[in-house]
């Protein structure tokens, strides 16, 4: 408010008026902001501007979402997705680029932007220093630890070569297959530079380690990744990190061979081993037939040396342990003579034994007559016969023609008494015409303490002889 001296200016008041001649209407927001975003986009349609990525946002719907800075100034930015699709690397923060494109307004928030139609990397140094921080981010996820390395199969029975279809690099590999060891090889043709060809490249690497082992397509036992030599710039998708992860990823083992021998990328440290050129990765892959084939003869020979080398071996020390022993004739010339010397002993006890025998025969068939042998043969026969008779009288069975009964326990001896016939669980009742099993009854009685008769005595045998 004025103070209490200060004059009022007879034009101010509360109610906003249009002076006499006065042609500067009053523009809406709206209006001024239209009129801004005339201004800057028709005065910087086309504008080429270089700083340091930061903030760098990829939204879901594709669009790239930025800020381009330099030490004193900031100024955002926008890529939209069919732009952002073609871009040839990743953007990263901290990364020097140069953006094409035109400035233009947001109403919205009252600040300008600039919207870019193509982004390239502000120099080999720039590109150089992007690579850097991606290997550094890489590794520090272990892609490139030398323990996820694998080992290469000695002869592997297909090759999957990933490369340009059209360059001298396929032509090489498959020359340098042939010369060496002829196996079956798939191509899968991707494009090696330029826009889209990190997509490609990381899609065949993919597309073979997902081939199924027993399908129609045979699965690969090795992968070649492999590119001509050039700038850093035309191998710059073999450094994009959707392929250094297929190949990283990759469950057959795979040969990168990206440039020449001073050429190096990122799936150089992530496959399982790096090739200095095409043509090397086509020699590390396969041997050299001729020289298996060489080296299976000489195995072979060393074979037939080992198997034949104890057998000559053997030969040469009985040769020297035979030519040691005596002579046969030597040997078995005493034993030789001792048998002759046996031999006619033999001949000679035989003769005087017979002549002995004679002598005896001749003097014991003197004694012996006709009459004396017929003698002799009656007695033995009388004595045999009484030995019948008297077996014949002897028999238990014999009196069972008279009514007797022969008792037998269990175990089939002739059982004489009572006490020893109620011990037995069954009887065996031997008759005339038949035997009868029967079981004992009650305990028999006590045997009476009455005199028993006395026992008759047999008459007295007569003699047999």
């Amino acid at each position: 408010m004025p103070g209490p001296f200060e004059e009022y200016d007879e034009d101010a008041g509360l109610v906003a008026k249009d002076a006499a001649g006065d042609n500067a209407a009053a523009l809406s927001v709206s209006e001024i902001s239209a009129a801004l975003k005339r201004v800057v986009e028709d005065r910087f349609g086309f504008v080429r501007i270089r700083g340091e990525l930061s903030g760098v946002k990829r939204a879901a719907s594709g669009h790239l979402y930025l800020s381009l800075k330099d030490e004193n100034a900031r100024i955002d930015g926008v890529m939209w997705r069919g732009n952002a699709q073609r871009l040839g690397f990743q953007p990263e923060d901290g990364v020097e680029v140069i953006v094409t494109g035109k400035l233009t307004t947001y109403p919205g928030r009252s600040n300008y932007q600039v919207v870019i139609d193509r982004m390239e990397i502000a120099g080999e140094g720039a590109l150089l220093a992007l690579l850097a921080k991606t290997k550094a981010r890489l590794e520090a996820e272990g892609l490139f630890d030398p323990a996820r390395k694998r080992r290469l199969p000695f002869l592997p029975r297909v090759i999957g070569v990933v490369t340009s279809p059209t360059g001298a690099v396929i032509r090489d590999i498959l020359h340098r297959l042939a010369d060496r060891f002829p196996v079956h090889v798939l191509v899968w043709p991707v494009l090696v530079q330029g826009q889209g060809a990190a997509e490609q490249v990381a899609a065949a690497v993919r597309g073979f380690g997902a081939l199924p082992s027993d399908g129609p397509t045979p699965r690969p036992d090795l992968v070649i990744v492999a590119r001509g030599g050039g700038s850093i710039e035309d191998l710059w998708c073999f450094n994009e990190e959707v392929v250094v992860r297929a190949v990283a990823d990759c469950p057959i083992p795979i040969i990168s061979a990206v440039g020449h021998e001073t050429d190096t990328t990122l799936i150089d440290f992530a496959s399982d081993l790096r090739a200095p050129t095409p043509t090397a990765a086509a020699e590390i892959a396969v041997p050299v037939r001729e020289d298996l084939a060489q080296q299976l003869a000489e195995l072979a020979l060393r074979k037939r040396r080992a198997v034949n080398r104890p057998l000559q071996l053997g030969r040469e020390r009985l040769q020297a342990r035979a030519e040691r022993l005596p002579r046969p004739q030597a040997l078995f010339s005493p034993h030789a003579q001792r048998l002759d010397q046996a031999a006619e002993r033999l001949r000679r006890g035989l003769v005087d034994r017979t002549h002995l025998a004679r002598g005896n025969y001749e003097r014991v068939g003197g004694r012996l007559s006709l009459p004396l042998l017929s003698a002799r043969l009656d007695r033995a026969q009388e004595r045999l016969a009484g030995l019948a008779r008297l077996h014949a009288s002897l028999n238990p069975d014999a009196v069972l023609q008279r009514g007797y009964v022969r008792v037998t326990g269990a175990g089939g001896a002739t059982l004489t008494s009572l006490a020893a016939a109620a011990n037995e669980a069954s009887l065996l009742l031997h008759f005339r015409d038949g035997e009868l099993k029967v079981v004992p009854g009650d305990t028999p009685p006590a045997p009476s303490r009455a005199r028993s008769a006395p026992k008759a005595t047999p008459p007295e045998q007569g003699k047999l002889l």
